[in-house]
């Protein structure tokens, strides 16, 4: 108790969870992405059930990790070199994490441009349908991918274990909360699916980068999808008004 409370009237304690909570918001959004295009495929009674569920795991996950910190620190060890770069558990993980984004996003984006000419208008956006096992289980596997990278992060950023839990349960909490309106939003708008399909790409060759030693700045990353995101919000303004004109 004497210990927390230190914690309590320790400014830079304070500075490093609101810099740690912040960071965890921004890299929530790559896990968000995901689960908001994959509850999508659910039929829409069970949707909301499915992200609850998905993001309560991940919390109760990412938790868990943080009880084993140590151990996630040690999966930065080298364990063994190939084309001159020595990966550790943690590359092995991202790459496998990115190569499976990669495949889902492309199989996703394959599926999409194969829809008949006459379906065209009716089923633009629609994606393949999973059944509720398949989603939780696929995002649960990425949110072990994201959970260790950004506990990863969070121990290089402080030694705090209470600070890492208040920040993961701030980050989850607002996740759960973004889900249903980001969710939501991709399902009214069918031309955003293929711009979110381009973000996972995007995110998974970074995590292969990542993985084969080649950092990549997260804000580059961002910008680009804000960037994006924010043509396509004119895209939708311009069509909108022209529908109207009509």
């Amino acid at each position: 108790m004497d210990y927390l409370l230190q914690l309590a009237a320790d400014p830079t304690a304070w500075a490093a969870l609101i810099t740690l909570i912040a960071m965890e918001v921004v890299l929530g959004i790559d896990n968000l992405l995901f689960i908001s295009i994959l509850t999508n495929k659910l039929p829409e009674d069970i949707r909301p059930r499915a992200r609850r569920i998905g993001i309560g795991l991940a919390l109760i996950m990412r938790l868990g990790l943080l009880s084993t910190v140590a151990f996630i620190v040690q999966l930065t060890t080298p364990i063994f070199t190939m084309f001159d770069h020595a990966f550790s558990w943690r590359d092995l993980i991202l790459v496998a994490g990115g190569l499976f984004l990669v495949w889902k996003a492309t199989k996703e984006i394959h599926h999409n441009m194969e829809v008949h000419e006459e379906e065209a208008e009716a089923g633009a956006g629609k994606l393949l349908d999973i059944s509720f096992r398949a989603a939780i289980i696929q995002i649960l596997v990425l949110d072990l991918v994201f959970s260790i990278d950004s506990i990863i992060t969070a121990v290089g950023m402080t030694d705090h274990i209470p600070i890492m839990v208040i920040a993961v349960i701030v980050a989850v909490l607002t996740m759960l909360l973004a889900a249903g309106p980001l969710a939501n939003f991709i399902a009214r708008n069918p031309t955003i699916v293929m711009l979110a399909l381009g973000f996972l790409l995007l995110i998974g060759t970074t995590l292969i980068a990542e993985g084969f030693g080649a950092h990549v700045p997260k804000g580059y990353i961002y910008t680009a999808m804000a960037f994006s995101a924010a043509i396509e919000g004119l895209n939708m303004l311009q069509r909108k008004r022209r529908t109207r004109a009509y």
